[in-house]
């Protein structure tokens, strides 16, 4: 969800049992996000300063503790209410499944007389509560090195990703580490320095580590590569390459369906595989080795829009829960939407989200138009000064003309970029396509953030109050300013909230997408094998015939006829490798 959408969610839903992930990759808004909530909290505050050596560190360990103390609180208080009385606890309840157990025994208890058996009962329903998780993500490829004031680079441990990470393994949480964009090397063999990710005696871990993965290859190798080294992977988050919000990850054209299948098939297989690697490593290194299996889920996210789909995912491939994203960003009291955002969200037709070049990683990313940042964008261009300001340098990686790295989206970065240009003397039309592709990013470090804290009455530092906002494609489908209770409702079948647009399965509307992804890349000449991903899209459709999923027929009939009338490039024309299944 970007960095502040997301960024207080447990505050708002882990007391009652829902998990939710923190982004700590800007230090800045974690900071103004403990001094707002150290003040609610009652809790003193003492500031970190920027000049502190291990600043980006301190700051995220004591934002998530004041989180954890947070939670802990909330639930401790909702223990002690009385059922029955309409509070925080019997909410809790109420926004189980009706399938639940627990919620069985929540009706059964609000419908008796108060005696000593109820008492007995409530005590119980008391010690099923178990808080949501307070989980964080670091985005792999976030991974610069940093400079002290003088310009010299700063050990590796101060990168930006180590930070973050050696931040949450000090904290006091008992939670995941979730790692997207692929696999970092030296982050990943970063996680053997803290013993939290390693098993105690009796094989419990008190960080856990979870993937964001895009198909079964990419799970395999991460995997096979944290064993090795004694680090046992609790999750394998499965994510759409396409149908998500934020930076997407392109397959060759391996969809959902299909990946999931596989790991049905092989979960067994490399559950099997990475116990055995993982114990060798720890006994290598002398500590405690996992007795039994420990717990490895699949999970699966991206474009889940309705309770049939949601129902037909656990059903079919035995995944252990499935997540939903965007359509919360329709939830006020969830997620961090500015109002004018919010408005803008609500009222938005399927054309107002895109796939765009705007991210200065110079990956495709999830947007949305007629953004307050994206005007800003256009009116800097207009009035002659392209870029942005560049304070928080989190995605300067760019060393083409200098020796401390840039962000494609600075003002620095463009001017020089385009000096570069005007000596190429390129013709008109070849130079102003250029100069757009060079101007057309967007300063994500500031807009992922700046709802936060205009949501919340703080002021963005610098005056830089435009916002960015990435969701995925499949909110096109939610319109309406939803409770945290109407849209558990709609999850669980209890309620629709869905537009009146008539909205593809979840299936077709990625097979869509990647036929647009396909259609796009070979106009640029940048696929890397385009007859082999149109082949793996067909194989898909295949597939997806054999599940006979209710009024798809049609839709894939039509996809087919699209892409058997591809003009496809001949094998080796296309040298610019953009896809891959980095997760």
């Amino acid at each position: 969800m970007g960095l502040g959408y997301s960024v207080d969610t447990p505050l708002k839903v882990a007391r009652f049992g829902i998990n939710s992930v923190v982004s700590i990759m800007d230090d800045h808004l974690l900071e103004r996000m403990r001094e707002l909530h150290c003040q609610r909290e009652g809790e003193p505050y003492v500031a970190i300063p920027a000049s502190e050596l291990d600043h980006r560190a301190k700051r995220t360990t004591a934002y998530l503790n004041v989180l954890n103390r947070a939670v802990q609180r909330q639930v401790e208080a909702l223990r002690k209410e009385p059922v029955g009385a309409g509070g925080d606890i019997d909410r809790h309840f109420e926004l189980l499944p009706a399938s639940s157990p627990v919620r069985g025994l929540f009706e059964r208890v609000r419908g008796m007389k108060p005696g000593a058996e109820r008492s007995v009962l409530e005590q119980a329903l008391r010690a099923a509560i178990v808080p949501g998780t307070i989980d964080v993500n670091i985005m792999t490829k976030c991974d610069r090195t940093n400079y002290d004031d003088s310009g010299e680079p700063l050990p590796a441990e101060y990168g930006q990703a180590k930070a973050a990470l050696r931040g949450f393994a000090q904290s006091e949480l008992h939670a995941s580490m979730v790692f997207s964009a692929g696999l970092n090397p030296r982050l990943y063999t970063y996680c053997e320095e803290f013993g939290d990710f390693f098993p105690d005696d009796a094989g419990n871990l008190r960080k856990k580590i979870t993937l964001k993965v895009s198909d079964y290859r990419s799970a395999s190798v991460q995997g096979r590569f944290l064993a090795k080294k004694g680090l046992w992977v609790s999750e394998f988050r499965i994510e759409s390459g396409l149908n998500c919000g934020g930076h997407v990850f392109a397959t060759q054209g391996f969809l959902l369906g299909p990946v999931l299948e596989e790991f049905a098939a092989r979960r067994a297989e490399l559950a099997t595989e990475l116990f055995a690697l993982c114990n060798r490593a720890l006994a290598q290194k002398g500590l405690p080795v996992f007795a039994r299996h420990p717990q490895m889920k699949v999970t699966v996210q991206g474009g889940v829009g309705t309770a049939a789909e949601h129902e037909f995912l656990m059903a079919r491939y035995g995944v252990d829960s499935v997540g939903w994203g965007s359509p919360f960003l329709l939830v006020p009291e969830v997620t961090n939407v500015d109002d004018d955002t919010l408005r803008q969200l609500a009222a938005a037709s399927p054309e107002d989200y895109f796939l765009s070049e705007s991210s200065p990683l110079g990956v495709p990313f999830s947007n949305f138009r007629n953004t307050t940042s994206d005007e800003l964008r256009r009116r800097r261009i207009a009035e002659g000064r392209p870029g942005s300001p560049c304070y928080k340098k989190f995605l300067a990686l760019n060393s083409e003309f200098t020796t401390e790295t840039l962000c494609t989206a600075s003002r620095t970065y463009q001017h020089l970029k385009r000096k570069q240009l005007l000596k190429r003397q390129l013709p008109p039309a070849v130079f102003r396509e250029e100069l757009e592709r060079i101007q057309g990013k967007e300063c994500l470090c500031e807009g992922l953030g700046a709802g936060a804290l205009l949501k919340n009455g703080l002021e963005p530092a610098h005056g830089l109050a435009a916002v960015t906002i990435c969701p995925g494609p499949n909110l096109a489908y939610f319109s309406r300013i939803s409770t945290l209770r109407e849209m558990v409702d709609h999850i669980y079948g209890r309620a629709n909230l869905l537009n009146e647009r008539p909205r593809p399965h979840m299936f077709v509307s990625e097979l869509q997408l990647y036929v647009e992804y396909l259609e796009r890349e070979i106009a640029q000449g940048s696929s890397r094998d385009p007859v082999q991903f149109r082949t793996n899209l067909l194989e898909a459709i295949s597939y997806y015939r054999t599940l006979a999923l209710p009024g798809t027929g049609e839709a894939f009939s039509a996809i087919e006829q699209r892409l058997e009338a591809l003009e496809l490039p001949e094998r080796g024309v296309c040298q610019d490798v953009r896809s891959a299944s980095a997760g």
